[in-house]
C-alpha cells in the first residue's frame, strides 16, 4: 500500500494507532471475564467498565480545552504514560477500588473500537499530514483499517491465558495478569512514537487563552456540532450495551465459550471490519458520506437484534460476524465528514465535543447492561439495535443536505 501522500508524522500516527489498538484488542476481551474470575458480580463489573469510559470523557474535555494551547504532542505523550500507570495497577493488585482508579486514570479501552482522547487528537492531526485533501476519507479508512487489523491481532492474543493455564499449570488470574505486562509494553512503544512527532502536528493558530470547546467554534459549526453530538450520543448510548467486553461476557455466559474460542470470533470480526473500511471509502466516493453512514448501519443493527434470538452458538457467531462486516462502515466516513464541515482550527474542539458526547452516553450503557445481564441475558442486543436504528434515521434527516466540499 503506497502512502507517499501521507507525511512522516502521519505514518507515525498510523504506527501508534497499530500498537495501541493491538493492546486494546486483548484487554477488551479479557477484562470483564477477569473481573468475574476475581469474584465481582455483573453490577460491579459494569461499574469498572463504565469507569474506563468516564476516563475518556474527562480526557477528551481536557484535550479540547488545552491541547491546541499547550501542545497536541505533549498530551499524546501524557496519555501514553498514563496507560503504563494503569497497566501496572492492574498487574500488582486485585483490590476493587484500586482497579476503578486504574480504569479512571489510564486510557483503558474495552469497547472493541476506540473512543478515547487519543482518537480525538489523532482525528484532528491526520488531515494535516495529508498532501492531497481529496484523500481525506481514504486516510481515515486506512487509519481505522490498520487499527482494526491490529486490534484483531490483539484479540487473538487474548486466548493465551487459556493456553498458559493448560500448558504451564498457571491459575487463571496469573495467566491473565501476563496480558497487563504486554499492555504496559505496548503503551511504552506508543510513548516513544509520540516523542518522535514533529511540531507540524500542532494547530496553525494557537489560542493564548483557555476557552470551553464550544466557544472556539463558529456559529455555523456550533450548530452542526450540536446536532451531531446529540445524535452521536444516542448511537453511543446504544453501543454501550454491546461493547466488546459485554459481548465477550455474553458468549462466555450463555454458550460457555472459552477465551480461545472468543478470541477467534473477535479476530474474525476484526478482519471483516477492517476490510469494510476500504469498501466504505469507495462507496462514499459514489453515493456520499452521509448515505454511506446510514444505509450500511441500519442492516447491521437489524442483525444485532437477531443475535439476541440465536438459538445456537454457531448461528450466534454467524449473525454476529455478518453484523460486524458492515457495522463500522460509518466510522471513517463519519470522521472524514466531521473534519470536512469545520475549519482546521476547529477540528480538535469538534472532535473533542462529539467524542465526549459519545463517551458520556456510552459510559451509562455498561452499568445498565451489567444489571440487565443478570435478569435478561440477551436484552442488551435488542435495546442497542433499536436505539441505533433510531440514530440512523435521525442522522439522515438532519444531515442529508449538508454536504462536505468534495460533494458540492
Amino acid at each position: 500500500m503506497a502512502l507517499d501522500w501521507i507525511s512522516r508524522d502521519g505514518k507515525l500516527i498510523l504506527g501508534a494507532r497499530i500498537i495501541r489498538t493491538f493492546s486494546y484488542g486483548f484487554l477488551s476481551v479479557v477484562l470483564a471475564i477477569y473481573l468475574s474470575i476475581l469474584g465481582f458480580n455483573e453490577i460491579l463489573i459494569g461499574i469498572v467498565l463504565t469507569a474506563t469510559l468516564v476516563n475518556s470523557i474527562i480526557f477528551n474535555l481536557v484535550s479540547s480545552m488545552y491541547a491546541d494551547r499547550i501542545g497536541r504532542r505533549k498530551f499524546l505523550v501524557l496519555y501514553a504514560s498514563l496507560m503504563i500507570v494503569s497497566a501496572v495497577i492492574f498487574f500488582v493488585t486485585n483490590n476493587y477500588l484500586a482497579l476503578i482508579v486504574a480504569a479512571l486514570v489510564g486510557t483503558v479501552n474495552v469497547t472493541g473500537s476506540e473512543v478515547g482522547a487519543f482518537l480525538s487528537l489523532e482525528q484532528a492531526i491526520l488531515p494535516q499530514t495529508i498532501r492531497d485533501e481529496k484523500k481525506r476519507t481514504s486516510a481515515f479508512a486506512i487509519y481505522n483499517m490498520l487499527g482494526t487489523f491490529a486490534m484483531s491481532g490483539g484479540v487473538l492474543v487474548s486466548g493465551l491465558p487459556h493456553i498458559f493455564s493448560q500448558q504451564f499449570g498457571l491459575d487463571k488470574i496469573t495467566s491473565i495478569k501476563m496480558l497487563f505486562v504486554a499492555y504496559a509494553a505496548c503503551a511504552l512503544v506508543s510513548l516513544i512514537i509520540y516523542l518522535a512527532l514533529s511540531s507540524k502536528i500542532e494547530s496553525a493558530s494557537k489560542s493564548q487563552k483557555t476557552v470551553m470547546p464550544h466557544q472556539s467554534l463558529s456559529p455555523k459549526s456550533r450548530s452542526i456540532i450540536t446536532k451531531m453530538s446529540s445524535l452521536f450520543a444516542v448511537d453511543s448510548f446504544a453501543g454501550g450495551f454491546v461493547i466488546q467486553s459485554i459481548v465477550s461476557f455474553w458468549f462466555y455466559t450463555k454458550f460457555g465459550a472459552d477465551l480461545s474460542t472468543i478470541s477467534y470470533i473477535f479476530t474474525a470480526a476484526g478482519i471483516f471490519t477492517a476490510l469494510s473500511y476500504l469498501l466504505a471509502s469507495k462507496i462514499a466516493s459514489r453515493v456520499g458520506l452521509v448515505n454511506t453512514m446510514v444505509w450500511t448501519h441500519i442492516p447491521s443493527n437489524i442483525l444485532l437484534i437477531l443475535v439476541a434470538f440465536a438459538p445456537s452458538f454457531p448461528l450466534a457467531i454467524v449473525l454476529y460476524l455478518a453484523r460486524m462486516s458492515i457495522s463500522q462502515m460509518d466510522v471513517p466516513t463519519r470522521q472524514s465528514y466531521l473534519m470536512a464541515v469545520v475549519a482546521e482550527n476547529e477540528r480538535v474542539a469538534a472532535a473533542g465535543i462529539t467524542n465526549t458526547s459519545r463517551n458520556i452516553a456510552q459510559a451509562v450503557g455498561p452499568s445498565l447492561a451489567g444489571a440487565i445481564l443478570g435478569q435478561l441475558l440477551s436484552a442488551p442486543f435488542v435495546i442497542g439495535g433499536v436505539l441505533k436504528i433510531a440514530y440512523d434515521v435521525g442522522l439522515f434527516l438532519s444531515f442529508r443536505k449538508i454536504k462536505p466540499p468534495e460533494e458540492l
